[in-house]
């Protein structure tokens, strides 16, 4: 790997590559750090890009920013010393056999997703590269084409070593999050954060969906409240089953994230699913935790009967 990490894409530009490109653009195109940036993005959203570049409009300021390739082909660019991936978890299949064709072992692959399994879904697909088990935390998504609208605390990573390259020097990737501004926190064992945020992004992904109210809406409703307590309970059973130790207290603090976000905040899945997407991410959000739950023997009545009742 080279001494520093120059040519970087971003492999999907939502809301969460929107905003970590958007901020690693703005300082590459302002700064003259040398390398390059590029983005994989589609549709309208890539030809407002290409024709006037990314704007990124946060509570703090605007940043317009431009990438020296944005495209919807991987072949078109140079093969990157690391990929931020920022897709959805129904296309993340997709997007690993993409990379697969444009990758070193080098290359530094980080899935910013949704999931606790993630890195488990990339490895089935990729031998090659570093790839990092990682979790975000950032409140953004596309205004209009060309337009990513972020709100609330600044993103934040949580990452820690590929456990196929525990020995890997990742001093390079911690110094370019610095040098890029970007808020990221090195775990030893990343996973106790990965899940402390799934158990927060299920539940609330679920209920939302299922009964149709925003956040706010299922916290006011003690019914609803109470049931999303109860699917969260049925996570930390399934964390604790795969040897991951979580906060005693994470079902209380993650009710106390949720009383934070305002009233009519919505879910990304519950968007989607409103929406009669025929692509969602049910089965990262309840799929794989049945799944999880029936290796370990484990009863989750409360996520299998919601997860069910939404016939995904």
């Amino acid at each position: 790997m080279p001494l520093k990490i120059k040519n970087i894409c971003v492999f999907g530009m939502g809301g969460i590559g929107g905003y970590f490109g958007g901020r690693i653009a703005h300082k590459m195109n302002n700064d003259k750090l040398g390398g390059e940036i590029y983005f994989i993005a589609r549709g309208e959203h890539l030809k407002a890009i290409q024709g006037q570049g990314l704007k990124l409009i946060t509570d703090k300021e605007e940043l317009l920013s431009f990438p020296n390739i944005a495209t919807d082909k991987i072949k078109n660019i140079p093969t990157p010393d690391l990929y931020l991936l920022c897709v959805k978890g129904y296309d993340l299949k997709d997007a690993i056999i993409e990379i697969a064709k444009n990758i070193t072992d080098n290359t530094i692959v980080v899935p910013l997703l949704n999931g606790v399994d993630i890195y488990e879904r990339v490895r089935a697909t990729l031998s090659k590269g570093i790839v990092i088990p990682a979790a975000v935390y950032v409140t953004s998504s596309i205004e209009v084409p060309g337009v990513v609208r972020q709100s609330g605390p600044e993103g934040r990573i949580v990452y820690g070593a590929d456990p196929e390259n525990q020995n890997y020097n990742y001093r390079y990737l911690e110094e370019f999050w610095v040098e890029m501004g970007i808020n990221a926190v090195w775990f030893k064992n990343p996973y106790s954060a990965i899940w402390e945020k799934y158990v927060f992004i299920a539940a609330f992904s679920l209920m939302t969906a299922y009964s149709g109210k925003t956040i706010g809406g299922v916290m006011e409703d003690k019914n609803l409240r109470d049931l999303t307590e109860n699917i969260m309970k049925e996570i930390v059973l399934i964390a604790k089953s795969r040897k991951v130790d979580l906060k005693k207290d994470i079902i209380e603090i993650s009710l106390q994230t949720a009383g934070g976000f305002p009233y009519e905040a919505q879910t990304s899945f519950q968007r989607d699913y409103t929406e009669g997407k025929e692509k969602n991410e049910g089965e990262i959000f309840g799929g794989a935790l049945v799944h999880m739950a029936a290796d370990a023997e484990i009863d989750i009545p409360n996520i299998t009967d919601i997860y069910g009742k939404l016939k995904l």
